[in-house]
């Protein structure tokens, strides 16, 4: 596996509590690790995060990503110690344009994989190299990992980093959001109860 290739390191203070925000390069892809505590534990609660402007920014009701994104905050911050890394890749890998567009596409009733498929794109075309080696930089061998996708845990498994425990990253549905819970579950393999 190639290295990420860490750019910069700052103290970075958050109302969930205080991090050091690492910035890493792998290739043409760039992302942060915000890491909190002592990595030397065993296995260290991890959260892979695609970035999302609608909803992490603005709050978008179409999604549940800045709930995940809080909610991952806070349990890293409530464990004192983990890794949050923050990977741009803006609607499931194709991109802040094409996501509006198929937004546009879900307006008429197609649902996000739909959407996607009818642009041109696979459903998901996000493969978490970079989440990976920059694991792999932070001398992390094992993770307990919070996240529903089970292509992250496949992911991270094959570059060698071995998941000991899912830990659920569900939060509370809004109505607006259900219909792409709906899917995540149905057509994409997400891990959601009660759906």
């Amino acid at each position: 596996m190639t290295s990420a290739r860490q750019l910069a390191e700052a103290d970075f203070p958050t109302r969930w509590g205080h991090f050091r925000i690492r910035g890493f390069e792998l290739g043409s892809e760039s992302g942060v690790a915000l890491v909190m505590g002592s990595l030397d534990a065993a296995s260290p609660l991890v959260r892979i995060h695609s970035q999302c402007l609608t909803g992490d920014v603005f709050g978008s009701l179409r999604c549940d990503c800045r709930q995940q994104l809080e909610m991952a905050l806070a349990m890293i911050a409530s464990a004192g110690a983990g890794v949050l890394i923050y990977e741009q890749q803006e609607g499931r890998g194709i991109g802040l344009m094409a996501k509006l567009q198929a937004y546009e596409l879900q307006d008429s009733g197609l649902d996000t994989v739909e959407a996607n498929q009818q642009l041109g794109f696979k459903a998901d075309h996000r493969e978490f190299a970079l989440p990976a080696a920059i694991l792999t930089a932070l001398g992390v061998k094992q993770v307990r990992l919070l996240s529903n996708n089970p292509d992250k845990i496949a992911a991270l498994e094959r570059a060698g980093i071995r998941v000991v425990e899912r830990v659920p990253c569900e939060v509370e549905p809004h109505s607006r959001s259900e219909n792409y819970l709906k899917t995540k579950k149905e057509k994409l393999g997400h891990l959601l109860t009660g759906r």
